[in-house]
């Protein structure tokens, strides 16, 4: 097992022993179960890429798990590091800090530290203290102060913070207390007078509508402004309160890089990440496998009617449950690039998916793709084509209803042109399914 000389942080689950992540004095990360963890029947790993095992796991395998719970921005991390004093940017230096309160269930902390999970410790905010805390982002990247104890990592390319709503009122909570609302910052600045290509709040607003509109499970999204400063507040699918309303819950998830054991940097298929058959494959493991795989599949072609070309590893999630089954979590992060084909600051012939559609050759160009490719690539991720050709169909029957749905529920604060332009954009895809 790994030695007492490491660098060592405990691993948790709801405050309940999975094991440790230690770093060796050649700077090699380990985890290794906690014998309790292993001895329970009703248990689960980690991750689908770090199996129950009384053996300890070395090396890359560890850090592409542990690295892909915190931002992707090298620059954010570099302000992070920074803001909390780490000795470095790596995952073991960044979550000694920030790990108290990670994507899923995980908690780290130093060996030692008490952690009471059904202890909730935060103080109530009002929007002016908000928007404060939104607008000091620059030096406090995640929210994150070290001052008031507030220590969380997210992981996305996208700046953020969390805050935890209780009995209708927003909290900033302390220590070891989990958020249950993240707070995502306009794409390419602090502030409204920034420039923000995408109006990244209202467009991922939007989709996300026009995703449940389609029938698909989503994260719940709401435009919200604190003073000045707009966000898209999103509520954590990953949280639920308890039944009797005491504790915040933390549920466990991963996304598909850290499932499948890829770094990161990898994400997107281009660059050596996971594609769809990739993910199909994963996904036949799921413990509602039909539905799941369905859904995934629905996903890509809607992604592609959307023109949501952000779509790789990191976006996609399974919960973990005990016994080590799994499925697929709501869908989160999507944005369209049509409001920025609209305004002619990129030709639609060079927009490229982040999961290539498969026919004899790999199709990441949104105006390669037609609907043979889908069918394609049905066959080749071991799924009947009939199924897609159903998928197909019945996306392009909803298209006009759904939009007509959507429009009637816009808020005033969503620019016309970025709706017309996402509505316009799924009515062009449908009419080259259909066509």
């Amino acid at each position: 097992m790994v030695t007492a000389k490491a660098d060592r942080l405990q691993v948790l689950m709801n405050g309940s022993p999975v094991g440790w992540l230690s770093r060796r004095t050649n700077g090699i990360v380990a985890f290794s179960y906690d014998a309790t963890w292993l001895a329970n029947d009703n248990t689960r790993p980690l991750s689908l890429s770090l199996p129950l095992t009384t053996q300890d796991y070395y090396g890359d395998r560890v850090e592409n798990f542990f690295d892909n719970l915190l931002p992707d921005s090298i620059p954010l991390r570099n302000r992070l590091q920074a803001r909390i004093g780490a000795a470095s940017i790596r995952a073991f230096d960044l979550l000694y800090h920030i790990g108290r309160d990670c994507v899923g269930a995980l908690q780290l902390v130093p060996e030692g530290e008490s952690v009471d999970v059904r202890k909730i410790t935060a103080s109530e905010v009002d929007d002016e203290q908000i928007e404060a805390i939104l607008q000091a982002y620059n030096a406090m990247p995640l929210g994150v102060d070290i001052d008031s104890d507030f220590r969380l990592s997210l992981a996305g390319a996208q700046e953020k913070t969390a805050f935890l709503k209780m009995r209708g009122t927003w909290h900033r909570p302390s220590g070891t207390t989990p958020t249950s609302h993240i707070f995502k910052l306009p794409m390419g600045g602090f502030g409204q007078s920034e420039l923000d290509p995408f109006e990244s709040v209202e467009n991922e607003w939007l989709c996300q509508q026009l995703l449940s509109a389609f029938g698909m499970p989503v994260a719940r999204t709401q435009i919200a402004s604190f003073g000045h400063q707009k966000v898209l507040v999103v509520e954590r699918f990953d949280r639920r309160w308890a039944d009797d309303g005491s504790w915040l819950m933390r549920l466990p998830q991963e996304d598909m890089c850290q499932a499948t054991g890829t770094p990161g940097v990898l994400k997107y298929e281009a660059d050596g990440g996971p594609g769809m058959r990739s993910v199909m494959d994963l996904l036949l493991g799921s413990d509602r496998a039909h539905e799941d795989r369905k859904m995934f599949m629905t996903a890509q072609l809607l992604f592609w009617m959307l023109g949501a070309i952000d779509g790789h590893a990191k976006n996609f999630s399974i919960f973990l449950r005990p016994g080590g089954r799994f499925h697929l979590t709501p869908l989160y992060d999507v944005i369209s690039i049509y409001p920025l084909v609209a305004s002619h600051q990129i030709a639609l012939h060079k927009v490229k998916m982040a999961m290539a559609v498969l026919g004899k050759n790999r199709h990441y160009h949104w105006n390669t793709i037609t609907r043979r490719h889908w069918l394609d690539t049905a066959r080749k991720c071991r799924y009947a084509e009939q199924e897609m050709t159903e998928i197909i169909e019945k996306c392009c029957d909803l298209a006009t209803g759904c939009i007509e749905k959507v429009a009637a529920i816009l808020p005033e604060d969503v620019p016309g042109h970025v709706a017309e332009s996402v509505f316009s954009g799924v009515r062009q895809a449908r009419d080259r399914l259909t066509g």
